[in-house]
């Protein structure tokens, strides 16, 4: 099986073909090959196949490193859109892709970088069943409330406002993430960002991703808090500072997302014969 390894602000991913696929990614295969040690190492997988549409460039599938399936990453869409490019399935500067979350309209603007129209934000849900129309709530974890704005991106975001860069500093995501990240307000899960304001329209947020714990970036975690920061008055367009670097997130009136930012190749490869004849006897 052939791959390649990109990163996007350390946030990692093994990209396969669908081509090269030996087999159906099952849960427990999409865990072997992130694995540390033991497996490529990622923070998740990107699947690409053709598309079962017309007008689209290719289908994309994203996996987390526990093996569940995640309807978007703003940093593995943005992976997979500079991989599509420098591999041929497209010489456009702007195309369209399917994910699990709808329509994604990527438009690049170097080797490295491009511009992924999101989409419209929701404050409105299934996956805060209990939310109203503005997507606030409170939810208690690791004994402390937090008051939350639920933002769905394409997939399910609840950010937190901390008061300062001390504070956002002391949190231990370790323990908090998972009490929040399963609580029965979220019957899919979700995912956490904890920001707080630097500077007008700059903020620094640390993200704990459903599926994968903490992580130095999150695509879709910093529009969830750039657009809670909107939403409480800040201006658009907004860079939020991650640990993995620097992302810009335009953040309309309509909360219409254009979500700006870079993505690399770090290496790619192909599994061993001895890797996947233990791969193939995984359920």
């Amino acid at each position: 099986m052939k791959f390649e390894k990109w990163h996007a602000l350390g946030n990692d991913y093994v990209i396969v073909e669908a081509a090269d696929l030996p087999g159906e990614l099952t849960p427990a295969r999409v865990r072997r090959i992130c694995a540390a040690h033991t497996g490529v190492f990622a923070d998740g997988m990107l699947l690409l196949s053709e598309p079962d549409e017309p007008g689209y460039v290719a289908r994309l599938r994203i996996f987390n490193p526990d093996g569940s399936e995640a309807e978007l990453s703003g940093n593995g869409a943005r992976e997979a859109i500079l991989y599509l490019r420098r591999h041929g399935w497209t010489d456009e500067d702007t195309f369209s892709i399917q994910t699990a979350a709808g329509e994604i309209r990527p438009t690049v603007t170097s080797e490295t970088t491009c511009t992924v129209d999101m989409g419209r934000a929701r404050l409105r849900s299934a996956d805060y069943p209990a939310g109203n129309d503005e997507g606030r709530g409170e939810v208690t974890a690791a004994g402390r409330t937090w008051r939350f704005q639920h933002v769905q991106v394409g997939n399910p975001q609840c950010s937190i406002a901390v008061e300062d860069e001390a504070g956002l500093a002391a949190l231990d995501l370790a323990a908090i993430g998972p009490a929040i990240e399963r609580h029965p307000l979220f019957p899919n899960r979700t995912n956490i960002s904890w920001f707080t304001v630097l500077a007008p329209g700059r903020i620094r947020a640390r993200i704990f991703e459903r599926g994968a714990g903490e992580t130095l970036a999150s695509g879709t975690g910093a529009t969830g808090a750039a657009v809670t920061y909107v939403l409480g008055g800040g201006d658009s367009p907004v860079t939020v500072v991650l640990d993995g670097g620097e992302l810009e997130v335009e953040v309309g009136e309509d909360l219409h997302i254009n979500l700006t930012g870079w993505a690399v190749p770090v290496f790619r490869g192909e599994l061993a014969a001895e890797f996947l004849e233990e791969w193939h006897a995984t359920e």
